[in-house]
């Protein structure tokens, strides 16, 4: 209904019970779920091939899958060097038409964790990632061109 934001956590609970018409979209993908997952992964390592160079040279820290273990390609993120420096791309990002958004607030500092007793500087780890992580665009039909407008941005970013 719009009246709150879809990671923002309110209260105790949850409606796990899809519709009719999600449990006919979410049948239509896993009939289709390979190429789905094959297109997210071909899209998952572009990303990394091609930012991680990028990334080292510019203090930005890209997911590390170990190498017996194979990326779920659910989202590609980086972690930039500080909240202003995630502001200035997402800034970027923008003018250039492109979407881009951070990912979750830190539970304990919803207005439902703060309402059990949590505080800033209760988890400095979560809240350090949370202010400066950086999602990009991954969605199976995320075309090549979009992919590398995506990359050129980041490219000439600096902070």
């Amino acid at each position: 209904r719009g009246e709150i934001d879809k990671y923002t956590w309110v209260d105790v609970g949850s409606s796990y019970l899809p519709s009719e018409i999600l449990a006919a979209l979410l049948l239509g993908q896993l009939e289709t779920s390979g190429q789905i997952q094959e297109a997210r992964q071909r899209i998952w390592r572009t990303y990394a091939d091609t930012l991680e160079p990028w990334a080292r040279d510019n203090g930005v820290h890209v997911p590390v899958v170990p190498e017996r273990c194979v990326a779920p390609a659910h989202l590609f993120y980086l972690i930039l060097p500080s909240p202003e420096c995630r502001s200035a791309l997402i800034a970027r990002f923008r003018r250039a038409g492109i979407l881009s958004v951070f990912h979750y607030q830190p539970l304990h500092l919803s207005r439902m964790g703060l309402e059990l007793g949590g505080r800033p500087g209760d988890c400095p780890v979560t809240e350090w990632a949370s202010e400066r992580l950086l999602r990009l665009p991954l969605f199976a039909g995320l075309t090549e061109t979009e992919q590398d407008r995506v990359m050129e941005e980041v490219l000439r970013f600096r902070c």
